[in-house]
């Protein structure tokens, strides 16, 4: 049985993977998107976030 790694390596070299980690890369480049995920982390390693 194939490990989770060699799955997903699998599944990026299908049309559909290339395309979901294009759409993946645009959304990571988002100002917004990356404040977002900022604050998510801060809430996951228990530090306070102003609003």
């Amino acid at each position: 049985m194939a490990n989770i790694v060699q799955r997903i390596r699998e599944y990026l070299q299908t049309p559909k993977g290339r395309e979901n980690l294009e759409k993946a890369k645009t959304m990571a480049r988002d100002p917004q998107n990356q404040q977002r995920l900022r604050r998510l982390m801060d809430q996951v390693r228990g530090h306070r976030t102003p609003r």
